[in-house]
Protein backbone atom coordinates (compact mmCIF):
# COMPACT_ATOMS: atom_id res chain seq x y z
CA UNK A 1 0.00 0.00 0.00
CA UNK A 2 1.64 3.82 -0.55
CA UNK A 3 2.19 6.18 1.25
CA UNK A 4 -0.80 8.55 2.45
CA UNK A 5 1.47 11.42 0.95
CA UNK A 6 2.01 9.74 -2.25
CA UNK A 7 -1.37 9.42 -2.86
CA UNK A 8 -2.30 13.17 -1.48
CA UNK A 9 0.79 14.03 -3.92
CA UNK A 10 -0.94 12.79 -6.83
CA UNK A 11 -4.25 13.82 -5.92
CA UNK A 12 -3.06 17.51 -5.70
CA UNK A 13 -1.78 17.04 -9.21
CA UNK A 14 -4.88 15.84 -10.75
CA UNK A 15 -6.35 18.81 -9.11
CA UNK A 16 -3.71 21.30 -10.83
CA UNK A 17 -3.78 19.59 -14.19
CA UNK A 18 -7.71 20.38 -14.35
CA UNK A 19 -7.30 24.12 -12.93
CA UNK A 20 -5.28 25.02 -15.41
CA UNK A 21 -6.25 22.47 -18.18
CA UNK A 22 -8.06 25.61 -20.25
CA UNK A 23 -5.02 28.11 -19.85
CA UNK A 24 -2.81 25.41 -20.98
CA UNK A 25 -4.79 24.81 -24.30
CA UNK A 26 -5.39 28.56 -24.95
CA UNK A 27 -1.31 28.89 -24.30
CA UNK A 28 -0.18 25.64 -26.80
CA UNK A 29 -2.90 27.14 -29.40
CA UNK A 30 -0.82 30.81 -29.26
CA UNK A 31 2.46 29.54 -29.44
CA UNK A 32 3.08 31.32 -26.10
CA UNK A 33 5.77 28.93 -25.08
CA UNK A 34 7.33 31.59 -22.34
CA UNK A 35 3.53 31.19 -20.86
CA UNK A 36 3.36 27.89 -20.57
CA UNK A 37 6.76 28.20 -18.69
CA UNK A 38 5.38 30.66 -16.11
CA UNK A 39 2.75 27.61 -15.45
CA UNK A 40 3.26 25.29 -12.20
CA UNK A 41 5.26 22.30 -13.42
CA UNK A 42 2.56 20.01 -12.08
CA UNK A 43 -0.07 21.69 -14.33
CA UNK A 44 1.20 19.43 -16.92
CA UNK A 45 -0.41 16.29 -17.63
CA UNK A 46 2.85 14.45 -18.29
CA UNK A 47 3.57 14.51 -14.70
CA UNK A 48 -0.15 12.49 -13.85
CA UNK A 49 0.86 8.58 -13.15
CA UNK A 50 -1.90 6.41 -13.01
CA UNK A 51 -1.74 4.63 -9.66
CA UNK A 52 -4.83 2.15 -8.00
CA UNK A 53 -7.96 3.80 -6.43
CA UNK A 54 -7.84 1.39 -3.84
CA UNK A 55 -4.49 0.84 -2.69
CA UNK A 56 -1.77 3.46 -4.51
CA UNK A 57 -0.16 1.16 -6.46
CA UNK A 58 1.75 2.71 -9.12
CA UNK A 59 2.03 -0.65 -11.22
CA UNK A 60 0.16 -2.81 -12.70
CA UNK A 61 -2.74 -0.36 -13.14
CA UNK A 62 -5.67 -1.79 -15.23
CA UNK A 63 -7.34 1.70 -16.64
CA UNK A 64 -10.69 -0.37 -17.28
CA UNK A 65 -11.26 -0.88 -13.94
CA UNK A 66 -8.93 1.50 -12.24
CA UNK A 67 -7.34 -0.63 -10.02
CA UNK A 68 -4.12 -2.62 -9.71
CA UNK A 69 -3.64 -6.18 -11.14
CA UNK A 70 -3.24 -7.25 -7.53
CA UNK A 71 -6.38 -5.59 -6.16
CA UNK A 72 -8.59 -6.59 -9.28
CA UNK A 73 -7.62 -10.41 -8.61
CA UNK A 74 -8.47 -10.68 -5.09
CA UNK A 75 -11.34 -8.78 -6.06
CA UNK A 76 -12.45 -11.12 -8.94
CA UNK A 77 -11.91 -13.97 -6.75
CA UNK A 78 -14.34 -12.79 -3.91
CA UNK A 79 -17.04 -12.00 -6.68
CA UNK A 80 -16.49 -8.49 -6.06
CA UNK A 81 -16.28 -7.22 -10.02
CA UNK A 82 -19.81 -7.52 -11.85
CA UNK A 83 -19.57 -9.88 -15.22
CA UNK A 84 -16.12 -11.34 -14.25
CA UNK A 85 -15.61 -14.67 -13.53
CA UNK A 86 -12.72 -17.06 -13.03
CA UNK A 87 -11.98 -18.71 -16.05
CA UNK A 88 -10.49 -22.02 -15.98
CA UNK A 89 -9.87 -24.57 -19.49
Amino acid sequence: MAKESIKARELKRQKLVAKYAAKRAALKAAGDYEGLDKLPKNASPVRLHNRCKLTGRPRGYMRKFGISRVTFREMASAGKIPGVTKASW
